[in-house]
């Protein structure tokens, strides 16, 4: 798994808001992380399509986040942006896996690796559900 551009400055971006407590205008995020303006507008509608910041439109308008940075963790600003965690695409819904064949935990009816992965997944999940916001400042 690797983390595209958009998601890095995706996670810039709500550090910008977090630190700056307030409503902020595209333009001034865009300066302070160092993305064209353009983007950031791009990766803005996603985040506050996502839930995690609001828009204020008008001549003060801008963008703040809609919860306190607390209760933002990296995994929801991540999948905003990725879509759901999977490390593998077995552990999608659609892939051409076999695991709906197999019954119990028989390692011979193909589904150990999908068992590995489920785990790996779900300790990714937990590390980042773990760390918020609030931490990166």
């Amino acid at each position: 798994m690797k983390i595209t551009m958009e998601t890095d400055y995706a996670l810039r971006i709500m550090r910008c808001l977090a630190q700056r407590q307030g409503v902020t205008d595209a333009k001034t995020i865009a300066g302070l992380i160092d993305v064209s303006q353009r983007f950031t507008l791009k990766i803005l509608g996603k985040l506050t399509a996502g839930g995690v910041i609001v828009s204020f439109k008008g001549a003060n308008g801008g963008y703040s986040l809609s919860l306190p940075a607390e209760q933002i963790t990296l995994r929801r600003i991540i999948e905003i942006t990725e879509g759901p965690l999977v490390i593998s695409r077995c552990r999608t819904e659609d892939s051409l896996c076999h695991r709906d064949l197999c019954e119990g935990e028989d390692d011979r009816c193909g589904c150990f690796f999908n068992r590995v992965f489920d785990e790996i997944n779900r300790m990714i999940a937990t590390k980042l559900d773990s760390v918020t916001l609030a931490d990166s400042l």
